[in-house]
């Protein structure tokens, strides 16, 4: 069973397609910049070979015709038509406290996807509009599932996503925390799961998705109890222009000192905070880790803050959780940023947490594995994570029953 996995973005659009009886990758690729005059789609060849066409990309039907072409070229291509492709699953964002699971699309999912775009502005408005591109495409015979970002965290209890306002708002506009990578943080919890040699439900695991945007999950059983971001994915720790989690009475302050609007305020904390705020270098890691290594006094306040806060929210879990068996690394600077993990794991000393730093030091560009030592009170894993295949996964599990 051939599975094509979507993730939509407003301008974008990333796709894989999945081979899902034996889990392997047949195609990969992005569209990029959709709706203007420089809209191109990148791809890899079968051999390797990096593709990059420059199409007309006015929206994301165009883009998914783009798609078609690529995964049917003469050349490149890996399926002669696409009837070959039994099913479609797309990444959604925001499903709030309706989805706790994967679904089949219908027209009542597609009404609650766009019910919940207040919640996820930027995001399930573009999935809706993949879903509808692909239909377009595919027509209405090929099953679409959606696979929901929030869905792994609706185990969460009552006392962990309610927020200390009026109760009221979350009887009207559904404000509580809902979490976000949970796909991410689902994929590692198994995969740990599987590589200690032990049930889920017996484990308590702190999986760190950390990357451009990041967040952590306090796992209890195979069930998550907590994770750091909330309404939407500005909560938790600092990110890489993202404030994460502030007093709101510094919201409040500057607005009131810079005469700003919501959507003003909502820019500065999204788009110009986190790593590029502190350092005003960079978003990417690795241009602040490059800074901090020439002496740059705030990029390494950027990385002092960025360690602390996730140490903290280590400690904070550990407790929560009674305790723990695993911690997991994944993501982006999860999985690549060796002096990220040793800095975080020097604070949890106190937890008897240690680490190898030869190996760790290591673990970089697609190498993972253990980074604790024998004796370590608590296993350290690196994980790089799949997101892609656990939608495989879901959608090929729904295809099958229909």
């Amino acid at each position: 069973m051939k599975i094509l996995v979507i993730n939509a973005g407003s301008s974008s659009l990333k796709y894989q397609l999945i081979d899902a009886e034996n889990e392997t990758v047949l195609a990969k690729g992005n569209c990029e910049r959709i709706g203007t005059d420089g809209a191109f789609i990148g791809f890899k060849a079968p051999n390797g070979d990096k593709i990059e066409r420059k199409v007309q990309m006015l929206n994301h039907t165009q883009a998914f015709e783009a798609v078609k072409a690529a995964l049917t070229d003469g050349e490149y291509g890996v399926v002669s038509d696409l009837a070959e492709i039994s099913a479609v699953g797309h990444r959604i964002v925001q499903g709030g406290a309706y989805f706790d699971k994967s679904v089949l699309v219908n027209n009542d999912v597609l009404n609650k996807i766009k019910e919940l775009a207040p919640l996820a502005p930027l995001h399930n408005p573009a999935a809706l509009q993949g879903i509808e591109a692909c239909t377009k495409v595919f027509g209405t015979r090929t099953p679409q599932v959606a696979v929901f970002d929030t869905a792994f965290h609706q185990t969460m209890p009552e006392k962990a996503y309610m927020y200390a306002i009026p109760y009221k708002y979350y009887e009207k506009f559904g404000i509580r925390k809902y979490g976000f990578h949970g796909t991410s943080h689902r994929y590692v919890t198994d995969k740990m799961a599987e590589l200690m040699g032990k049930n889920k439900e017996e484990l308590k695991l702190i999986t760190c998705h950390i990357g451009n945007g990041s967040s952590i999950s306090a796992i209890k059983n195979g069930k998550v109890i907590d994770t750091t971001m909330g309404l939407t994915p500005l909560g938790g720790f600092m990110m890489g222009t993202r404030s994460g989690s502030l007093d709101p009475s510094v919201v409040t302050f500057i607005a009131e000192k810079q005469c700003l609007t919501p959507e003003e305020l909502s820019n500065i904390l999204n788009k110009e905070s986190g790593l590029l705020g502190i350092s005003g270098v960079s978003s990417d890691d690795r241009d602040v880790l490059v800074a901090e290594q020439n002496g740059n006094r705030r990029a390494h306040l950027a990385h002092e803050m960025l360690y602390y806060q996730i140490a903290q929210y280590i400690g904070s879990y550990y407790v929560t959780l009674g305790g723990c068996d695993g911690i997991v690394f994944t993501a982006g600077l999860g999985e690549n940023q060796p002096q990220l993990r040793e800095k975080v794991c020097e604070y949890l000393a106190c937890f008897g947490v240690k680490v190898n730093h030869e190996f760790n030091s290591t673990v970089t560009m697609g190498v993972t594995g253990t980074i604790s030592t024998e004796d370590s009170s608590i296993r350290v894993e690196v994980i790089a994570t799949d997101e892609e295949m656990v939608i495989a996964r879901d959608t090929k599990a729904i295809v099958e029953t229909l």
